[in-house]
């Protein structure tokens, strides 16, 4: 005879730190991805219509991260009651993508492509680990 396995409570600790590193995660994968392109572009030195298509601002890679990081982060934490901690944990989510941006400075200067390459990886790495990490804490099963 098998006996029945309790039921798991939801995690909140895990959700809360598993919707963060989803935001940060997948934000900061945008942005490496959009700052990518932008110095793929200027190195290119592509024109068309006469004007340089080096000229795209990389803000919008900034302002589209923290977008992603925002709706990933909001997304994983449903598994909380209180609107404010999600609402904190999506707020800390935006810094986070916008300290990944800053990090992207010194691994263009060093590593140029590679770097961002291996950061942009490490990034959606962060955003699925998070993920499933919130996944696993939410699930009362």
């Amino acid at each position: 005879m098998t006996t029945p396995t309790p039921a798991r409570e939801k995690d909140p600790l895990a959700i809360g730190i598993g919707a963060l590193g989803t935001g940060v995660g997948f934000g900061g994968a945008c942005l490496t991805i959009v700052l990518f392109l932008v110095r793929f572009l200027q190195r290119a030195e592509i024109s068309r219509y006469g004007e340089s298509v080096s000229e795209i601002d990389p803000i919008w890679g900034t302002v589209g991260g923290m977008i992603v990081a925002v709706i990933f982060s909001w997304r994983r934490s449903q598994g909380l009651e209180s609107i404010w901690q999600r609402g904190v944990i999506s707020t800390l989510s935006v810094f986070g993508t916008f300290f990944l941006g800053i990090l992207a400075v010194p691994v263009w200067h060093f590593l140029q492509f590679t770097g961002m390459v291996l950061l942009t990886a490490g990034s959606f790495a962060l955003g699925i680990a998070g993920s499933r990490w919130a996944v696993r804490g939410s699930a009362a099963s």
